[in-house]
């Protein structure tokens, strides 16, 4: 077994018991890969000790990609310019580097940088998305349902829809429902015609309410498992060195569960 496949690696949240990421990167070789739920009131102190308990990395979910980047010691341009992390590095003298997967992964999962684009939400997630589609030269909008939160990221704020190439779902509203897909959006189904591409960034084993809906309006999709595996695969590569095995990832996450989370 590779030094790599010894260490360990978690997922740090509050809840994070549902989240998808240890079946993922246990598919990948990454055996003690585990969930971390940590309290926000907690979380720094128990970064500053997963170094010293035999933890190589940890990737880092709702709410605590903002104090991801506050403890760590060194971080990536990318994650000082987001102002959030979802990957910390933890090395053998201490020093804890922080990153963000999570622009590169939605730019891998799109394939193509789109011209515009309107995003949904002002969270950590959000950050990153606006920040790697502002990088790649698309015209961005984003809505939040409080404006002033959304003010400051390199985007235009609006109060209400505009059309867009790409539509990007970066809220935590759980759409598990067709009935109620969008009692929190700022859209209903028939605006969806307005983007080519959507992508959510909520992800169930089956599909989001808005997902399935845009699939049936003859929009292209792109899911949050999808999202999920791609910002999952560039943390292994950081980790381990290696080129991730992006199929047996999928299938890890494409197997029986129910519940719902944002990457």
């Amino acid at each position: 077994m590779s030094a790599a496949a010894e260490a360990r690696y978690g997922v740090l949240g509050w809840p994070v018991g549902h989240s998808r990421s240890p079946a993922m990167m246990r598919a990948a070789g990454l055996q003690r890969y585990q969930h971390l739920p940590v309290a926000p009131e907690a979380f720094e102190d128990t970064v500053r000790a997963l170094g010293p308990a035999g933890f190589r990395g940890a990737n880092v979910t709702i709410p605590h990609k903002h104090a991801a980047l506050r403890v760590a010691t060194r971080a990536t341009d990318a994650a000082r310019e987001i102002g959030a992390a979802n990957t910390l590095t933890f090395g053998e003298d201490g020093a804890i580097l922080a990153d963000n997967t999570d622009a590169p992964g939605l730019l891998a999962a799109l394939g193509a940088p789109p011209a515009s684009a309107l995003v949904l939400g002002a969270g950590g997630s959000a950050r990153a998305v606006i920040w790697a589609l502002r990088r790649a030269g698309a015209e961005v909008s984003v809505w939040n349902r409080t404006p002033g939160r959304a003010e400051g990221l390199g985007a235009r704020v609006v109060t209400r829809p505009v059309a867009a190439e790409v539509l990007v779902n970066c809220t935590s509203v759980g759409l598990d429902d067709s009935s109620s897909a969008f009692k929190d959006l700022p859209l209903d189904a028939d605006t969806l015609s307005d983007y080519a591409t959507v992508v959510d960034l909520v992800y169930t084993v089956s599909t989001t309410a808005l997902i399935a809906e845009a699939r049936r309006r003859g929009c292209s999709v792109v899911d949050g498992l999808e999202i999920l595996v791609c910002q999952g695969a560039l943390s292994f590569t950081i980790w381990t060195g290696r080129p991730a095995p992006l199929a047996l990832m999928r299938a890890a996450l494409r197997g029986p569960r129910t519940e719902v989370d944002v990457a």
